[in-house]
């Protein structure tokens, strides 16, 4: 028997799918809020040692940076939760079908932008 397929998917001949694109993205972001709720954590620690904390964390996150930081984590957190919504719906048992799994991995990735922009907005507004 000569068989030259490779045993298992190999780089090369593999294609990436929304639903793979959507897990890694999902196990990623998962890390990040971690580490992004730990910062919030200190942060809130740092504000009680009074009002040169306040200056100096305020200053930071008016900077483009720290507004890259802000817009970074909304979009991760945004991101989570719509994956986690996903995820809750495929394990009642929806959405295994491979045109649904499309669709729901668009939505996840559309609508983590969406939700973003949404929030900046909504601060822009109010601030």
């Amino acid at each position: 028997m000569e068989n030259k397929r490779p045993l298992s998917p190999h780089i090369q001949i593999y294609r990436w799918h929304i639903s793979s694109l959507v897990s890694i993205s999902h196990r990623i972001t998962g890390i990040i809020n971690i580490i992004a709720i730990s910062l919030i954590c200190i942060l809130a620690c740092t504000l009680m040692l009074g009002e040169d904390s306040y200056k100096i964390i305020d200053t930071f996150f008016n900077s483009v940076f720290g507004k890259f930081i802000i817009l970074g984590m909304t979009w991760s957190f945004s991101f989570q939760i719509l994956s986690e919504i996903r995820h809750l719906a495929m394990d009642l048992g929806y959405g295994f079908e491979l045109k649904t799994t499309k669709i729901t991995g668009l939505i996840v990735i559309i609508g983590s932008v969406i939700l973003t922009i949404s929030f900046y907005l909504i601060g822009k507004n109010l601030l």
